[in-house]
């Protein structure tokens, strides 16, 4: 070799030992600039930085290509597989390795643990290059230690080049296990140096087969030991994924393979944007699935059923509060079982629900049907069934909104809710069903954004306008570490309701609300604004000292240990037999049957003052229906010829906004039966269209016409309406509710529903 090439090697050799010196730990924020060369180590090359094993330089850089020297590949092993053991120093064991050498304590317990040893002139030689086959025996050597029991067994091998070699027996065992490989012409050139990128490959599968084993034996302690702190801040995060650059997302593209494989989220959240149809989001789950690495996706969807639904093909449930009007426990289970069935083939794991909030508050803008009722004993009895049936259909069932949301005239989408009610109340009232549903085991529940000073009394600063507002459950310690797991008892995984809410994101600010609700016990941040910030929240705020590694580890430990009861860790189904899953239970005749038994089960009698129900119906009858929007009376009419007489009676549709007053006089009069229906669900209830209603009933009754209000949504038309002489609640304005209903009118089933709320005048009930 000529003189000036060896002066070059030899000065690139010192630059690599000075920068050696100065090499910063990469966070998961920061990148490398010099990777494009080495596509193929890229991951691991991070996943490695990650960790605190490997390091980067001050000017950005990795250095890929460069060797790595004899002292850093120790540093590394020691760094990544027995950090703890950097104390095993007691004196200088080589020559030439002092106590002022960069990665003395590494090398000295490398050699303590057996990883690496010197040669036998007293010497370890730290800034030669180590040698492919020197590599092999560090990892044979790490690997054996770590294997505890364990053993790869030797198979042959193709290789042409290690027969004889001094370490042929842990080349042939590591190849054995695929933990290193050759080259393409069957060689392994034993004596060749490694580069940076190299052994961070070789190490990382050695340690991805370290991960594999601890999932296979379910040993979670292990795998959280193998686990990056941002990974860990990754499952903690469950973000929705409807848009991305302006487009609807219904396939993975990049914007989600970054937020699952640089920013390790460990579940999304799915909506209607998300899907076309049963099969294509049978095929983005399996998709989304297979994106992430060794840990599953949570894929999570709010299915309650009636109001909030997201499968437009599924079964659809006619809704909490018509579950409360049937009073059967048995049909909760059902409704929760077939929602699992139906879940667990399309993909998704995790259902947001059952609402076990207690409506009480008839101004409560936000749950109203979403609730089974205002009486704690009927939503905890029925609560827990839907629950034990979602849970026997193999999906997790994130009980919300703790600790009740039931009681509140502020939606928390739009702002910040406060129950000022005691602790005694709470417990009587709001708290009943989450212990009852803590007691019979319930293993995900989801945070309210509700404040409730009895239990946290404390009052920050709104970043939105500079007042004093209180703080939410979301964010308070004593309510949900204090009072859920302290007091309750719950030890199941607790995830937060949207961080896109008012509530949270108008007061707060996002980082600062992730790092009180992490610090307050939360375990996933469900739907923050901007995810990566979200990411970054949490993985600086450990290290700053904020938040506490062990509090990390607690709720990643929930997280994983709850993937693994619901046998997210299993090997699933080819797509093709997912698919033909997906059309077998995706509304099956079985699952529409129990649609229609709860939604006639839920027909409830509200006035018949004048015994007009059923309607009685003969040939050339005129119905007229009238209804909130004009779609609305369309769907009315659609559902009356499926449960009608065929061709008997003629049918005309309007809408209330529709009509003035004269103009609703002749429609009236030209009728023989007048269905007039209403929809009061999201809008406050003194600002519901009443007074037009009272003109509708007030007219009918003057004309002496057959009529019955039917109730689409919160059954609390008779406070707000005088003198109504027939009415029903269906308690949803979905088909199944509908046609339900008008079976009853029709005389076709009896009205045999209980009303689930109070709040109405005494004297206008049946």
């Amino acid at each position: 070799m000529k003189l000036w090439k060896k002066i070059l090697l030899m000065l690139g050799s010192i630059w690599m030992l000075a920068t050696a010196n100065h090499q910063a730990i990469i966070h998961a924020e920061e990148r490398f600039d010099d990777l494009k060369k080495v596509k193929w180590a890229e991951a691991d090359i991070y996943y490695l930085a990650d960790r605190g094993t490997v390091a980067g330089y001050t000017n950005g850089s990795f250095a890929p290509l460069h060797p790595v020297t004899r002292a850093q590949a120790a540093a590394y092993l020691v760094r990544e597989l027995y950090p703890a053991a950097e104390e095993l120093t007691g004196g200088s064991s080589y020559t030439d390795v002092s106590e002022n050498h960069y990665f003395y304590k590494e090398i000295e317990a490398a050699t303590r643990l057996g990883l690496t040893g010197g040669f036998p002139d007293g010497s370890f030689r730290p800034d030669s290059p180590v040698s492919r086959a020197e590599t092999a025996v560090m990892l044979m050597r790490a690997y054996t230690i770590k294997a505890a029991g364990d053993k790869l067994e030797q198979t042959d091998t193709a290789l042409t080049d290690i027969t004889a070699h001094w370490a042929e027996g842990p080349i042939r065992i590591l190849a054995s296990g695929s933990l290193i490989g050759g080259y393409p012409d069957r060689t392994f050139r034993p004596d060749r140096q490694v580069n940076r990128a190299e052994f961070a490959s070789l190490l990382t599968r050695v340690i991805r087969s370290e991960r594999e084993k601890a999932i296979k034996k379910h040993d979670w302690d292990r795998l959280l030991e193998l686990m990056s702190l941002p990974e860990k801040a990754g499952q903690m995060l469950m973000p929705d994924i409807r848009m991305w650059e302006g487009k609807r997302t219904t396939a993975v593209n990049d914007g989600v393979r970054k937020l699952i494989q640089q920013q390790h989220a460990g579940g999304l959240i799915l909506f209607e944007k998300n899907i076309d149809s049963d099969s294509q989001l049978t095929a983005f789950t399996d998709q989304l699935q297979r994106t992430r690495g060794d840990i599953p996706l949570f894929l999570g969807i709010d299915q309650e059923g009636g109001v909030v639904r997201r499968i437009p093909g599924g079964t659809n449930l006619p809704g909490n509060m018509a579950l409360g009007a049937a009073r059967s426990t048995s049909l909760a289970f059902d409704a929760g079982k077939l929602t699992g069935e139906e879940l667990r083939v399309l993909g998704l794991n995790v259902n947001f629900a059952p609402v076990i909030d207690i409506n009480v508050n008839a101004d409560n803008p936000i749950i109203g049907i979403r609730s089974f009722g205002s009486d704690p004993k009927l939503v905890t009895e029925l609560g827990l069934s839907f629950m034990k049936g979602l849970k026997q259909a193999g999906v997790v069932a994130a009980v919300k909104h703790f600790p009740g949301h039931g009681d509140t005239s502020v939606d928390s989408h739009l702002g910040l809710p406060v129950l000022p009610h005691d602790m005694e109340r709470l417990k009587e009232v709001e708290l009943k069903p989450f212990s009852a549903a803590i007691a019979e085991g319930a293993r995900m529940i989801m945070t309210a954004h509700v404040a409730f000073p009895a239990v946290e009394p404390a009052e920050v600063r709104s970043k939105k306008d500079g007042s004093m507002v209180p703080l939410p459950a979301t964010l308070s310690q004593k309510v949900l570490t204090g009072l859920l797991r302290e007091e309750l008892g719950y030890e199941g995984v607790l995830i937060s309701d949207a961080f896109t809410m008012n509530a949270i994101a108008g007061h707060f600010g996002e980082e600062e609300a992730i790092r009180l609700a992490v610090g307050a016990g939360v375990d996933i941040v469900l739907m923050p604004q901007n995810a990566e910030r979200a990411h970054k929240a949490i993985v600086e705020a450990v290290r700053s000292g904020r938040i506490s590694i062990e509090r990390v580890d607690d709720s990643v430990r929930r997280i994983i240990r709850l993937k693994s009861e619901y046998g997210l860790f299993e090997q699933e189904l080819d797509l093709a037999d997912k698919l033909k899953r997906t059309e077998e239970v995706v509304g099956a005749d079985a699952h529409r049957d129990v649609e229609r038994r709860i939604a006639e089960a839920a027909v409830t009698k509200l006035a018949d003052k004048e015994a007009m129900l059923p309607f009685k119906l003969k040939n050339g009858d005129r119905i007229t229906i009238i209804a909130g929007t004009r779609d609305q009376a369309e769907l009315i009419s659609e559902q009356l010829a499926i449960a009608g007489a065929g061709g008997k009676y003629t049918v005309q549709t309007a809408s209330v906004e529709q009509l003035g007053g004269r103009q609703a006089a002749d429609l009236i009069s030209g009728a023989d039966y007048v269905i007039l229906a209403s929809y009061q669900f999201r809008s406050p209830l003194k600002d519901y269209n009443w007074k037009d209603y009272q003109t509708l009933i007030d007219a009918l009754n003057k004309q002496s016409k057959h009529y019955v209000l039917m109730s689409l949504g919160n059954p609390y038309e008779l406070s707000y309406v005088d003198n109504v002489k027939a009415g029903i609640a269906v308690y949803g304005a979905q088909a199944p509710n509908i046609l339900a209903g008008l079976r009853g009118l029709l005389g076709q089933i009896s009205l045999e529903g209980t009303l689930p709320v109070q709040g109405m005048d005494a004297q206008d009930q049946p």
